[in-house]
């Protein structure tokens, strides 16, 4: 369900949040080696979350990215809204429109419109709670757990 660009941006900041020196500096090149990531790909997506806040961007020799949020403070919805616009909350599953829109335009709804509806609250709900900070404890209370 969720892109690339989301998954590679929640296991950043996840990552960012993890680092024992809290918030020092962290280059691309560590990060995406790290995590075994594109690093032209991951430094566009972390370029969106320093624009929103999230993340502080430096530029030169001792530069690189690290939260300017408390991960305790950072959900799963801002940062998917951040990488991925409100559209993926409130597009039909099926067709290339809004629910709404579609419903509208058409007076029909898709065919897992109902089934979808429900799924689409409860995702919003458990990414509106978790937190960076609840997935990283999570990820340091278990090794069968990896960011």
């Amino acid at each position: 369900m969720l892109s690339n660009s989301s998954r590679y941006g929640i296991r950043a900041v996840m990552y960012l949040a993890s680092r024992p020196e809290g918030k020092k500096m962290t280059d691309i090149i560590t990060i995406s080696k790290d995590l075994n990531l594109p690093a032209p790909f991951l430094g566009k997506i972390l370029q969106q979350l320093a624009k929103r806040k999230i993340l502080i961007s430096l530029k030169g020799p001792h530069g690189g990215f690290s939260l300017l949020k408390d991960p305790g403070d950072i959900t799963l919805l801002e940062i998917i809204k951040t990488i991925e616009g409100d559209d993926i909350f409130s597009n039909c599953i099926i067709h290339n429109s809004t629910c709404r829109s579609y419903v509208t335009l058409h007076r029909k709804k898709c065919a897992l419109h109902d089934d979808y509806s429900s799924i689409r609250k409860d995702l919003v709900k458990l990414f509106s709670k978790k937190t960076i900070n609840d997935l990283v404890r999570k990820a340091g209370e278990s090794d069968q757990i990896i960011i």
